[in-house]
């Protein structure tokens, strides 16, 4: 075991006041075998480092940042390789778990590849869980007003708990969250860093660009999520479904059944909406009856579409309830949307932190009236903002980075969250860039085809790779 602690000049980290600034203590390395969910296990190690929960308060409690390393299988590695799970909210340690292990595993062969799990979650939580929730009575369909009144309740409960227990909610916003990526850098010994992020983590890797341009290396990010795109633009949700279409039109097993997919969506809205569907599941203890609305029918579709193959589950179950089965859905429903209704603290205060301006609010308001998912994207934000923001990080941090740091972005072309547009916008001030479009992916597109990793790997070794296109062949809309 290693225990390791660091003093730097505030030079060495942007943004710091004078004198000096601890940027860790404490750094603990263990032997670690992580096993991955397939079994599969590898000599790794597991850090951890304390870390400040805010860097401007002297008085600051410290948190701990949890790792995992995986050691180069190259005599010769390059910069550290961090991942930056999306969400906000989710765990590096537990998604290099899943199915993008074996990219985890094949960039060895470029350098070490850290899991990290990013502050208030995973291994690196210190928040307390919150044991209020609010369930959804089964008499009555569930609304997008009451959920947005169960969260603001929830948020005045939570956060009083949380303050009680000390924590310093003005803490857990994405420029802490990328000072923390500084930190673990230097508890490494690493000069630079790369940085490889999806969606949420690539919000994080653009903000670390503002915060320690200096010390990062390259940038591979997927599904990008610009600084001032937290909340996403109902109008290109609309072009969203028009992608969607002309993909199922080029297909004609999958043209047959789904000559007009908006259509069978907005007939389901429609049927809800004006009476609301009592549907009774068959369960192991019981059978479960409950109505079903089109706010959470609407809500559900927005949480499913970030991927092809998610839509067109959707639509075969929208298809049989048209034809009078109605189950099927109220099944899925009844499993992901009637959950009670609570609050973790971390992705609700990063995404409030990270915010949304005027402009693009007023905009958002404007397309919603007549976009087919309305606003419903990025529940609860904006509507439950003023009640869960502690700290909005404004308009300088939501502006663009500028940067001339290697940069690797791929997008898929059906992403159903972050849209291939929106993407170009959020890195339109980086210099040097490499597009790659992955025609046919969705949202998460890492393992869709091996020439994902086969580029990333190229990239991240330094390898000249130019702007292209990766096939990715539609098929679930076939059935």
């Amino acid at each position: 075991m290693r225990r390791l602690a660091i003093l730097l000049p505030a030079a060495t980290l942007l943004g710091a006041c004078g004198g000096t600034e601890e940027l860790f203590r404490d750094h603990v390395v263990t032997p670690y075998a992580f096993v991955s969910a397939a079994g599969d296990t590898v000599q790794a190690e597991r850090g951890q480092l304390a870390v400040p929960e805010r860097r401007d308060d002297a008085d600051s409690r410290w948190i701990t940042l949890t790792y995992v390393r995986f050691p180069a299988t190259t005599p010769t590695p390059g910069a550290p390789i961090v991942y930056l799970a999306g969400g906000p909210g989710g765990s590096g340690i537990q998604t290099a778990r899943g199915r993008r292990f074996p990219l985890f595993m094949a960039l060895r062969s470029v350098s070490d590849v850290i899991a990290l799990d990013q502050r208030g979650t995973g291994e690196s939580n210190q928040i307390p869980e919150c044991t209020e929730r609010r369930p959804i009575p089964d008499d009555q369909p569930a609304s997008k007003a009451a959920a947005v009144e169960a969260i603001r309740e929830l948020s005045r409960i939570c956060y009083g708990q949380w303050r009680e227990a000390g924590v310093d909610l003005a803490g857990y916003t994405t420029t802490e969250n990328a000072r923390d990526l500084d930190a673990v850098r230097a508890a490494l010994g690493a000069e630079k860093v790369n940085l490889w992020g999806i969606s949420y983590g690539t919000h994080l890797a653009l903000a670390a660009l503002k915060v320690m341009e200096p010390r990062i290396d390259r940038l591979v990010l997927a599904s990008v999520e610009g600084l001032d795109q937290t909340v996403k633009l109902p109008a290109r949700t609309d072009r969203y479904f028009e992608r969607i279409q002309q993909a199922i039109d080029r297909d004609p097993a999958s043209k047959a059944l789904y000559p007009d997919a908006v259509g069978l969506i907005r007939r389901v809205f429609a049927r809800l909406d004006s009476a609301p569907v009592r549907v009774t599941i068959p369960g192991e203890g019981g059978s479960t009856s409950f109505l079903m609305g089109g706010d959470e029918v609407r809500l559900f579709t927005a949480g499913v579409i970030s991927d092809p193959d998610n839509l067109a589950t959707l639509l075969r179950l929208f298809r049989s309830a048209l034809d009078g089965d109605w189950t099927q859905l109220g099944g899925f429903e009844h499993r992901f949307m009637r959950r009670p209704i609570q609050i973790s603290g971390m992705p609700e205060l990063i995404d409030a932190s990270s915010g949304i301006d005027a402009a693009r609010r007023a905009l958002v308001e404007e397309q919603a009236r007549t976009s087919l998912l309305g606003d419903v994207l990025n529940f609860p934000i904006p509507h439950a903002l003023p009640d869960l923001a502690v700290v909005d990080l404004g308009d300088d941090f939501r502006s663009p980075p500028v940067s001339g740091r290697p940069t690797l972005v791929l997008s898929g072309t059906l992403d159903g969250r972050t849209y291939p547009e929106a993407q170009r916008e959020a890195v339109a001030k980086l210099g040097d860039v490499t597009f790659v479009t992955v025609a046919g992916a969705g949202h998460n597109l890492f393992m869709v085809s091996p020439a994902v990793g086969a580029l990333i790997q190229r990239f991240l070794a330094g390898e000249a790779v130019s702007d292209t296109t990766i096939e990715v062949e539609v098929t679930g809309f076939r059935s």
